[in-house]
């Protein structure tokens, strides 16, 4: 029962933390520092993911190639995942156009905001199973993953804010359907915990899944923002700080262990 405290500590304290930070840097438009951040995250996404859980992934008694199959699997599914999301997102804005009434308008971009809402429930709570299977497998793995969404989360919470914030909601309710919506995170730890733990066998595949996971939102998400950069003077220093978030990883993982 320690470690599902450990789980559900993790979970809060990420979503928490995450969602307040999230606010003030929307709040306060610090666009300068949501892109720092971003590349620092992606360095700690992709090292946790090749370094930690791969490795302890493809190190148990697990098949191999069922590992592989999984691992593939999984970023297929979070391509489509992410597809399907982004096409309904589309269809209601490209829907909205067609509404001109004020009152109306306020009403349906209240409503647009709530797709956003709901997919960013399911990711939170992978995210809380991420956490769960981290910490089933040692402590230090565990606040690792815990640091990694952390880290990730942030600028994906700013860009939510930035949406509800356009869909007409007021800083206040934006703020307080992101935490009812992070509070999923800590519903997938506690599942995550009890299916896993009680299906040991599961772990090996719940790590590459994990690790598919962090690696999908790196090279999806994060790295291409970087890829965008035309100057190579911009793009130096951004490198810069991925390599930051690969040192803080190491360094966290070595003072760990």
């Amino acid at each position: 029962m320690q470690t599902l405290s450990y789980i559900v500590i993790a979970n809060v304290l990420s979503t928490v933390f995450s969602i307040a930070l999230a606010a003030a840097l929307s709040f306060r438009l610090l666009s300068s520092l949501v892109d720092k951040l971003v590349c620092v995250s992606a360095g700690l996404l992709l090292t946790v993911a090749t370094t930690h859980l791969l490795p302890e992934s493809f190190h148990s008694e697990a098949n191999p190639v069922a590992l592989g199959w999984a691992l593939l699997a999984a970023v297929l599914g979070f391509f489509l995942l992410e597809k399907m999301a982004l096409i309904h997102h589309t269809h209601h804005h490209e829907g909205d156009a067609h509404h001109h009434s004020h009152g109306h308008d306020a009403h349906e971009a209240r409503r647009g905001g709530l797709p956003i809402l709901v997919g960013d429930a399911f990711h939170n709570f992978a995210d809380g199973v991420v956490i769960a299977a981290a910490f089933l497998l040692d402590p230090a793995a565990g606040v690792l993953a815990t640091l990694a969404v952390l880290a990730h989360e942030i600028p994906h919470e700013v860009g939510d804010f930035m949406i509800l914030l356009n869909a007409g909601f007021t800083k206040r309710r934006a703020f307080v359907f992101q935490l009812l919506s992070g509070a999923s995170a800590v519903i997938g730890g506690v599942v995550g915990y009890f299916v896993i733990d009680a299906m040991q066998s599961l772990l090996p595949y719940a790590l590459a899944i994990a690790a598919a996971s962090f690696m999908y939102i790196a090279l999806s998400d994060l790295l291409p923002e970087m890829m965008r950069r035309q100057s190579l003077a911009r793009s130096l220093p951004e490198v810069g700080l991925v390599l930051v978030g690969v040192v803080i990883a190491t360094a966290v993982m070595g003072a760990l262990h």
